[in-house]
């Protein structure tokens, strides 16, 4: 069996419970720290993938520095649930009201966008994905760190919740820097076999 083991980033600037990071927030010494503390990696870990947003990759390239494992891809298919850009910056009391009218109805009506974000479908189809590029990544070159974003490793995890897993992984809790495995089971490929 090949593993994989999925990452929540550090900490980062301007971190509030309740709020939307910015895409460009970027770790803090704190975040930093984590990162040193979270390690040894699980034995027989062989190679390190990403997701694009900086928080994310800047932890991805410490793990890194001070493992020598390689990163081997950055991928989009990780990067965090894109809030709406109306959302950016505002705490829960100061949702505009398309946001607040989009919440009432994202469970009911999981594929409405609200402006430029992702849709709960957009998301777990997206997961769907995610999960399919780290088999395969994991096939070519064995037992993977992936390190990513809280909302994003909650539907992964939880993909067989519909849409729906993004309510729960909104509310679950997944320190910084926190590893946890993938529990979907990955075969290693034998003899150029196909799966």
């Amino acid at each position: 069996m090949v593993d994989i083991w999925l990452m929540r980033h550090g900490a980062y600037e301007g971190h509030r419970p309740g709020h939307h990071a910015p895409f460009d927030a970027t770790l803090t010494s704190q975040g930093r720290d984590q990162i040193r503390h979270s390690l040894p990696l699980p034995d027989g870990t062989e190679a390190i993938v990403t997701s694009p947003l900086p928080r994310a990759r800047q932890t991805a390239e410490l793990i890194a520095d001070l493992t020598q494992l390689p990163i081997i891809a950055t991928s989009a298919l990780l990067a965090e649930w894109r809030a709406p850009s109306i959302v950016l910056n505002h705490s829960p009391d100061t949702y505009p009201s398309a946001y607040l009218e989009w919440r009432e109805r994202r469970l009911s009506q999981p594929s409405l966008r609200c402006g430029d974000g992702e849709s709960l479908t957009d998301l777990h189809t997206r997961a769907g994905h995610c999960v399919e590029f780290l088999q395969r990544t994991a096939h070519a070159h064995g037992n993977l760190l992936a390190v990513s974003h809280k909302l994003l490793l909650g539907v992964v995890t939880r993909r067989e919740e519909g849409p729906a897993a993004f309510i729960n992984a909104a509310t679950e809790q997944w320190p910084f820097a926190e590893r946890r495995p993938l529990r979907t089971p990955v075969a290693p490929q034998r003899d150029g076999a196909t799966r």
